[in-house]
């Protein structure tokens, strides 16, 4: 059994660049001409512009597969981005998932939800230490009966995908997710939490820390820690594309 509190995330492939970008925007003036577009250094100039005034199909020319190594409750999140990913996951169906889970550390923020007076109103706040290793000790104990469960019911000559039943959510897998730049900054304005960028600074765009959102978030933590790591890539496969999102309050075009 093997007890983790982290996300892998790496770049399998990628293809196109910022300069794809200036060219699937320049086709409508300049058709063919564009093509020299792929050829040259990009220039923030266009790109900012395009940020800014959400036109986004020029943003859709590229692409980026990642591996992700994780626990299923944070594929599930994934799952609610449809529009331009492409998923596929380890099946549970077809090969035995191995006994590796997700043990969140004693420090997790937010182990508590405190409910408010309306349904969705609530908040969540941290564990004293004593709780805190009390829910990790749940979890641990519960992780390794639950695929003890699992390896019996296997040994007995029951199918995968029904043996897979016992088995816990914090039980990892793994998937390939290939997505646009534009698909992947609508994710990350979702997923990840950064500082409000208040209304008055709108006209300060250029003097804006990098970072700041128009519209502020509040994921999972887990898929927060994910969506960093993806944005790091991000930033460094289309830097002018990745600073004006940043730019313009982390929103998608």
């Amino acid at each position: 059994m093997e007890f983790l509190d982290d996300m892998d995330v790496s770049l399998v492939q990628s293809m196109g660049n910022d300069a794809s970008v200036i060219a699937a925007a320049k086709v409508s003036t300049k058709g063919v001409e564009s093509l020299a577009e792929l050829d040259q250094q990009a220039t923030p100039g266009l790109i900012r512009y395009l940020m800014t005034n959400r036109h986004g199909t020029p943003f859709e020319h590229a692409s980026m597969t990642f591996y992700m190594h994780m626990p299923i409750f944070v594929f599930r999140e994934f799952h609610r981005h449809r529009i331009g990913w492409s998923y596929n996951e380890e099946s549970a169906r077809y090969k035995q998932l191995e006994p590796v889970f997700y043990l969140p550390s004693a420090n997790r923020p937010g182990m508590m939800q405190i409910e408010g007076g309306k349904p969705g109103q609530y908040q969540y706040e941290d564990a004293d230490p004593a709780l805190a290793l009390h829910i990790r000790e749940a979890i641990h104990d519960h992780s390794i009966e639950a695929y003890q469960y699992y390896q019996v019911l296997m040994d007995r000559g029951v199918a995968k995908e029904v043996a897979r039943m016992v088995l816990p959510v914090n039980i990892y897998s793994s998937q390939y997710a290939t997505c646009n730049p534009r698909s992947l900054m609508a994710f990350l304005s979702l997923r990840t939490k950064r500082p409000e960028w208040s209304y008055h600074e709108e006209d300060l765009r250029d003097n804006v820390e990098c970072g700041r959102a128009k519209t502020p978030s509040k994921p999972q933590w887990e898929i927060n820690r994910v969506a960093d790591k993806m944005e790091a890539i991000f930033a460094k496969f289309m830097p002018l594309t990745y600073q004006a999102f940043c730019d313009a309050g982390r929103v998608a075009p």
